[in-house]
């Protein structure tokens, strides 16, 4: 077992009913930065992402294909793991909600949650969105205009009126010990906006929370009543603890990843789903005397020309599209360098070419090839050696050294494009730096003072691609494979040694690493 500290952080799990998208590729990317994050910085990372196969949604989406549910959601997952591996996911598990693991996970909480004493049979009435897989109150909902009969849940999803025996969990038990937590635990939901969203809905007061369906079978059946199946909320939530092994945790035969790893660091979800995860989940929770996890944090929406994408507009971009024409670390750099995290963001394809031109292909990529070059050119492809340091190459060390401290305290609140913005800057001033030392000129008039110059350069590009490995993993492994840093020599403790203790050793001839695009004519 491994003595680093563990960290469990989690993507939520998408909705086979549709194919995966840039929304999807979004949520995927971001846990996988800060999952990499976090391993370079020492800790044992678990990270799970998977797929969400039961409900209704799932079941009429099989119906309208002509295929049975589960063949429609091994085709639909199998998509979706696919999207994993073309985006470069780190994950280490892949779990689905149709596999017997999380069958027996799922019914073993409904236990735990029935021997509390918070489930109770009753009948159920009311408004149901089968596209939200949510119960709504009246006040809740809007009249569609559109069609004078149909009203509407608060995500524009129409809603039905629905009457079932269903078996009831004891949500308003837990208002007040919601409440408790939420002031107790400040940093539990993030950011800030999605929080006093939540805490204003449960001061509102909790009603009791129907997690059950009689009308239709594709899901979990309740453990001694197979004629009710589990309220696909329930079920879904439950996967972050059976990917960690949950119940079977502790047994000879089991991993000890739940004992190890749970609480949860990091739920990263859409904002769309903060509710059923900062309110249904912490509840089922405290009612199955188990630890809540620490931090939930709800990310925003990425538009297209300004509109949210949608099917119906068909402006869904998938990622495979985006991957091919921009490749696969800009577009990663993009996502979280554009869109402050947390915000809505929209984007254009010239906002994407220009974002991907000026910082990586200009500001990176050209610092790198030109010192790195020069090295080439003027040092016999060495590490070159460094005499006695001025006041201006001090200067840049410094910002590149205090980098990591920087970095770390934004990627503690998923602030990504702050991070970002910080390694950057010192990008930006090391270009200032070479454009002012010119050591082109100096290798003619001072060749001692050069290789100083290039040294430093070097150093500062080595602690800015260690830095950005988590973002740009293949670019940033180029560009460290040209400073002759061993793969064993990537970790962030490699960011705390002195400077100049690195060995000489032959380096590679330079190679771009980013490449420009060109703005059509039409944009």
């Amino acid at each position: 077992m491994s003595s680093k500290t563990p960290y469990y952080i989690t993507t939520a799990i998408s909705y086979v009913n549709g194919l995966p998208h840039l929304g999807h590729a979004y949520e995927a990317i971001s846990a996988d930065v800060m999952a990499r994050f976090k391993r370079l910085d020492g800790y044992n990372v678990h990270f799970l992402t998977g797929t969400d196969e039961h409900g209704q949604k799932v079941e009429k989406s099989a119906i309208d294909a002509g295929k049975d549910p589960k063949i429609f959601c091994d085709q639909n997952a199998a998509a979706f793991q696919k999207m994993t591996e073309l985006l470069n996911i780190s994950n280490d598990d892949f779990i689905r909600t149709t596999e017997k693991r999380h069958v027996r996970a799922s019914q073993e909480i409904w236990r735990l949650l029935d021997k509390s004493g918070d489930i109770y049979l009753g009948n159920y009435a009311g408004w149901y969105s089968v596209r939200d897989e949510a119960y709504f109150d009246e006040s809740e909902l809007t009249d569609d205009h559109d069609n004078p009969n149909q009203k509407l849940a608060p995500s524009g999803a129409p809603v039905e009126w629905v009457e079932e025996p269903s078996y009831f969990f004891k949500l308003s038990s837990y208002t007040q010990p919601l409440l408790d937590y939420y002031e107790s635990n400040p940093n539990f939901i993030m950011p800030e906006g999605r929080r006093n969203e939540v805490v204003s809905f449960v001061r509102q007061g909790l009603r009791d929370l129907s997690i059950s369906r009689t009308t239709f079978n594709w899901g979990v059946p309740v453990p001694g009543d197979p004629n009710h199946i589990m309220y696909v909320w329930l079920d879904a939530l439950t996967n972050y603890i059976t990917g960690l092994g949950f119940p079977d945790a502790g047994n000879k035969t089991s991993k000890d990843a739940f004992l190890t790893h749970w609480p949860a660091d990091l739920h990263i979800i859409g904002k769309d789903i903060v509710r059923f995860h900062a309110v249904y989940w912490p509840a089922f929770l405290m009612s199955a005397k188990i630890p809540l996890p620490k931090k939930v944090f709800g990310h925003g929406f990425l538009n297209i020309e300004g509109a949210k994408m949608s099917k119906s507009l068909g402006n869904v971009l998938s990622p495979e599209v985006m991957v091919e024409e921009f490749g696969l670390d800009p577009i990663r750099y993009f996502l979280l360098r554009e869109v402050p995290y947390g915000q809505d963001g929209s984007f254009t394809r010239e906002g994407i070419i220009q974002r991907i031109n000026a910082d990586l292909a200009n500001d990176l990529g050209n610092l790198a090839q030109r010192s790195l070059s020069l090295i080439n050119k003027n040092c016999n492809s060495k590490m070159p050696d460094y005499g006695k340091l001025k006041d201006e190459d001090n200067e840049l060390l410094r910002l590149a050294m205090h980098l990591l401290v920087e970095v770390r305290e934004a990627f503690e609140v998923q602030a990504f494009h702050v991070a970002l913005d910080r390694i950057w800057s010192v990008v930006r001033a090391a270009n200032i730096y070479i454009d002012h030392q010119a050591p082109w000129v100096l290798r003619r008039e001072d060749p001692d003072r050069m290789q100083t110059v290039l040294f430093v350069l070097a150093e500062v590009i080595r602690r800015v691609a260690i830095l950005a490995q988590p973002v740009v993993p293949a670019a940033a492994g180029k560009l460290l494979d040209q400073l002759g840093v061993t793969q064993d020599a990537r970790n962030f403790s490699e960011l705390n040694e002195e400077i100049g203790t690195k060995p000489y050793i032959d380096l590679p001839k330079p190679v771009g690493v980013f490449p420009r695009f060109l703005v059509r004519s039409d944009e």
